[in-house]
């Protein structure tokens, strides 16, 4: 007989890394198309921060539990869901609704998970759905990028950026990455074509006729000077801006705003690409579950490259 109950990381008001406690709660119940997933590894994400503080109350007001980004193994399924038990997944369930993924156990609809790419263990999968989710909505489903596009990406070196670079290169792009200096090699590593240090030099006098500009610091109107006639500005921290979008197409260039939600086809199309070692996500570090204050501290300081993902067992 399972346990009703299980270790999970919940907060009970907004605030710093310290409103974050490890308590004994209840375990899910797995309602139709759902399975119960025994969590390996949960990845922090810089959303999870904004939620925690109340800067962005995505759930509400506490209390409650973060986390999304899962990789674990199936414990039970309720009925009609699409895996076993056994079966080794990972995902980014119900985002922007709560997933409560700092825990032992999450329930989730089955189609909102994918199989686990087999080259990667639970701690490494963790670290890539919310992030590569991302770039590959923007990337692929809304700028369609393939063969021959040169593509600028912000911010190379972090956790959405160091997965755009691959994907857009996966994909046959010119990819133009600006980074610290710091982080050069890493972003170059990675299969980046061209590195600008963004601190020392104005991209905007260096970098001209570019297809597509995956944009993850809120600097759309500046990267419009890039862009050539048509190009693509895919925004994720903008997306609810209707002044810069309307500034985007009266300048004859194309918007797309990036809201990230679970999608297991692009999970599943990401795993082959995993598996083929076109594509693996860094993880700077790992933290146990009673550490999540500490993620939480080395995320905001914005100093890791790669991932920061909690480990469960």
């Amino acid at each position: 007989m399972r346990e009703k109950t299980m270790r999970a990381v919940i907060q009970k008001s907004f605030g710093g890394p310290e409103v974050l406690e490890v308590a004994e709660v209840d375990k899910p119940e797995l309602l139709s198309g759902e399975v119960l997933v025994r969590v390996h590894a949960s990845a922090v994400n810089p959303v999870d921060l904004a939620v925690r503080s109340g800067a962005f109350p995505l759930l509400g007001l506490p209390p409650f539990s973060l986390g999304w980004d899962i990789s674990g193994v199936v414990e039970a399924t309720g009925p009609g869901a699409r895996y076993e038990i056994g079966d080794e997944v990972y995902g980014m369930p119900f985002f922007p609704r709560a997933a409560s993924g700092y825990a032992e156990y999450v329930a989730a609809p089955s189609r909102q998970l994918a199989r686990k790419p087999k080259s990667l263990d639970h701690i490494e999968a963790a670290a890539l759905p919310l992030a590569v989710l991302t770039a590959w909505q923007g990337l692929v489903d809304k700028a369609g990028v393939g063969e021959g596009d040169r593509v600028l990406i912000h911010r190379a070196a972090g956790g959405v950026g160091h997965l755009a670079v691959q994907l857009a290169k996966a994909r046959g792009a010119y990819v133009i990455a600006l980074a610290s200096a710091g982080k050069h090699d890493f972003v170059r590593g990675l299969g980046a074509d061209e590195v600008i240090d963004y601190q020392s030099v104005d991209f905007t006098e260096v970098v001209h006729d570019v297809d597509i500009v995956f944009d993850s610091v809120a600097d759309g109107l500046r990267s419009l000077r890039v862009l050539k006639p048509g190009g693509v500005l895919v925004t994720i921290l903008e997306h609810m801006n209707p002044e810069l979008e309307a500034t985007v197409k009266a300048g004859g260039f194309r918007f797309a705003g990036v809201s990230v939600e679970p999608d297991y086809a692009a999970l599943e199309a990401v795993a082959e690409l995993v598996d083929a070692g076109e594509l693996r996500p860094t993880v700077a570090e790992t933290f146990p579950l009673a550490d999540v204050a500490k993620a939480h501290e080395l995320v905001a300081s914005g100093a890791t490259v790669g991932k920061v993902v909690l480990t469960v067992d």
